[in-house]
């Protein structure tokens, strides 16, 4: 049996785009995931980063088998559940669960929260009514809210608070891993940063594992042990998460790292911005994907689709010229914070490792 919690290998998921009412006839189609392969542990986070349309929510669903690949395998606990259906795909389901990113869209306004909680419970049999109550209020506890929520609505609670609960939907069957497709998108900076947070403890409390779905490396930089960069389909660079942040291999990581925010409105950055949009998975380029809008790209990567291939110990990269890019300078990414935010960082870890102090 194999050590790793999941793994995925080639999966694929590919849209027949058809023409016609009456006699429809195929005229493309749509590679949304195109040969995606990585393996996640127990107790590990690997957040799936790149722009809106790569592939990376579809990618989520084929691990959670909400829909079916077109090729390749998932392997969850050491068994292959590609083919998984019926009796044995529900009892799996108690051990993978998801966190939807909208947290209004994703909870009935018919049901009050209490009854949204134990809705898991009654599917998959768990517990009588009374042990059901008392699971919803631990439910609510470990999320940060108190009993008396359980008879609320959801359209009486802040963004933040609603997906709180969507948070401990998930965890009501207490799943082995936790799909988090862009948990925080939806809400307010400060809200985010409370969110992020909770996932963290909980991981810490309940040994979870987290497939954390976003297009926002600040979060993932404080959430991911690993991160996974995805473009048209494809990852083309998976990285421990220093590794990556400090050191990216491939093109289009740099560029992704060189769009975060800078906290200096004084300092002046050379950006790197790739020409023109992402292309149509309907018709993607050949070889390299990224070569369209990559200022290093050669007739190699026109003609030849790189692997993803390891440079170095536990860093691949699906780039022809990985070794041979210049150094990353600190220029192009994330840079050191200016004194002001570097006092105001270290304050803020005194007065959290203080209150951790205290609380242990």
């Amino acid at each position: 049996m194999s050590g790793h919690l999941l793994e995925v290998e080639g999966l694929a998921k590919h849209y027949p785009v058809r023409k016609g009412l009456l006699i429809p006839k195929t005229i493309g189609t749509v590679k949304a995931v195109d040969g995606v392969s990585f393996h996640l542990d127990r107790g590990e986070t690997l957040a799936l980063v790149g722009e809106s349309g790569c592939g990376k929510s579809t990618t989520a669903r084929l691990v959670l088998k909400l829909i079916d690949p077109s090729q390749g395998s998932v392997r969850f606990e050491g068994v292959d559940i590609t083919d998984m259906h019926g009796t044995p795909l529900r009892q799996l389901r108690r051990r993978m669960q998801i966190v939807f990113q909208d947290p209004f869209a994703s909870l009935n306004p018919r049901m009050n929260v209490g009854d949204i909680l134990a809705e898991p419970l009654i599917v998959h049999g768990i517990g009588d009514a009374a042990s059901r109550q008392a699971r919803v209020a631990e439910l609510l506890g470990l999320v940060g809210l108190a009993p008396y929520h359980a008879a609320r609505f959801p359209h009486e609670f802040s963004g933040g608070q609603r997906q709180r609960i969507g948070i401990a939907r998930a965890l009501a069957v207490e799943p082995r891993l936790v799909v988090c497709d862009e948990p925080v998108s939806a809400l307010d900076v400060s809200i985010q940063a409370q969110v992020v947070n909770l996932l963290k403890d909980l991981q810490a409390r309940l040994g979870l594992s987290y497939l954390f779905i976003a297009h926002d490396l600040a979060v993932v930089k404080h959430m991911a042990d690993r991160v996974a960069v995805m473009y048209l389909g494809r990852i083309v660079e998976i990285a421990a998460k220093d590794a990556l942040f400090a050191a990216p291999m491939h093109p289009y990581t740099r560029t992704l790292l060189a769009a975060i925010p800078r906290p200096d409105p004084h300092r002046k950055l050379a950006r790197t911005v790739p020409g023109g949009d992402m292309p149509s998975p309907l018709n993607p380029p050949t070889g390299c994907h990224f070569h369209t809008r990559c200022s290093f790209a050669t007739d190699a990567c026109r003609s030849e689709t790189p692997t993803l291939r390891e440079v170095v110990p536990g860093h691949r990269v699906a780039c022809h010229h990985a070794e041979t890019l210049p150094p990353y300078s600190a220029a192009e990414g994330v840079h050191a914070a200016t004194p002001v935010a570097a006092r105001r960082l270290a304050l803020y870890a005194e007065r959290r490792a203080k209150a951790e102090a205290v609380a242990g």
